[in-house]
């Protein structure tokens, strides 16, 4: 049995195999206005052709100031729907799903004149950039409707599930992090308060049984950062506002400290287990998963439900069906590549 190439349904969402591209940045966006063009059209429809059986758009921001760069995706009008469609589309008809990771840079947006976060906490890889100034609680506010009405666009281009950002620095991060976050408000009290409100506004807009990913920094590496227990407690209050996956990954959030992230195969694979044993729900476990035996082994030792392989498939985009081929023995390819990749 290969549990790579097997099907599952988490939560609802049906896929055909256990693989996931993650979100990863393209910077493409060469008209600066946050609309997809022809690369991202060929980058993800490429990874739909070559098996992987969830996709994830990468991060796509709910305002202009609120992306890392001016060329990232965005989803803070209507006109931009159309281009998001017709990806979703074409994904679809090679039996892929496909979701949008929506998020807020927060201070870590590179190109805006006036960067906010949850405080004006930077750091020294923030250096070059402007001071971010912390949102007031009224603007926090704003910005939860901001987040509903981007997960309501990328409802309407057709997704199959929406994943919400909150790891590597990241404003809902940014938020729940207690090394970070010194606000006297509500919104600094209950550090979860603002990703649960988040949760809350996205799944106003989504429909009954879309499933919702949460991507989270399960550890930080600053000195002074939280630790395995705080982020499951924060993790706790998003499954309560209507998580139904945890994506887990770890740090981004400054530059390590006395603790560093390792840099071996699988390095984040028992962070996706403990959430997994902690919070009884499926997980994405990402993180130098490159290999396919590396990869089938997390799957096969109940380490995670499904993994996520990143910079092995911007360099393979048929990742997917070369790791069957590797596991299973078999592949189904499309027709039109069967006599270069085909084996019973």
């Amino acid at each position: 049995m290969a549990y790579l190439d097997t099907p599952v349904t988490l939560s609802g969402l049906q896929l055909k195999n256990k693989i996931v591209m993650p979100p990863m940045c393209q910077y493409s966006v060469d008209a600066e206005d946050g609309i997809p063009n022809e690369w991202h059209y060929v980058h993800y429809v490429s990874r739909a052709v070559g098996g992987t059986g969830l996709i994830i758009m990468e991060m796509t921001d709910v305002e202009p100031d609120g992306r890392i760069t001016n060329r990232d995706l965005g989803l803070w009008s209507d006109e931009q729907i159309p281009a998001f469609a017709r990806i979703i589309d074409e994904v679809h008809k090679y039996g892929s799903k496909i979701g949008i990771q929506i998020a807020h840079a927060g201070r870590k947006a590179e190109d805006a004149v006036h960067p906010v976060g949850a405080s004006d906490f930077t750091a020294s890889a923030d250096e070059g950039l402007n001071k971010p100034r912390a949102l007031t609680t009224s603007e926090v506010q704003e910005m939860v409707v901001k987040f509903r009405e981007a997960v309501r666009r990328a409802v309407a281009a057709g997704v199959d599930v929406i994943e919400l950002h909150g790891a590597h620095g990241y404003l809902i991060h940014q938020f729940h992090s207690p090394a970070i976050n010194n606000r006297s408000d509500e919104y600094g009290k209950d550090l979860s308060r603002f990703g649960v409100e988040v949760i809350q506004a996205a799944r106003s807009v989504m429909p009954e049984g879309m499933p919702l990913i949460m991507r989270i920094s399960a550890v930080e590496y600053m000195d002074g950062g939280y630790g395995l227990e705080h982020s499951l407690e924060i993790a706790k209050a998003y499954k309560a506002a209507g998580v139904d996956i945890f994506h887990v990954s770890s740090g981004g959030e400054a530059p390590p400290g006395k603790t560093k992230p390792g840099n071996h195969p699988a390095y984040q694979v028992p962070f996706a287990r403990a959430y997994r044993e902690a919070l009884n729900v499926p997980v994405i476990a990402v993180g130098k998963l490159d290999d396919a035996h590396v990869a089938e082994a997390t799957l096969a030792n109940g380490d995670a439900d499904l993994v996520a392989v990143g910079r092995a498939m911007l360099d393979d985009p048929y990742w997917s069906l070369h790791a069957a081929k590797t596991i299973a023995r078999k592949v189904e390819p499309p027709v039109q590549y069967e006599r270069g990749i085909y084996v019973r």
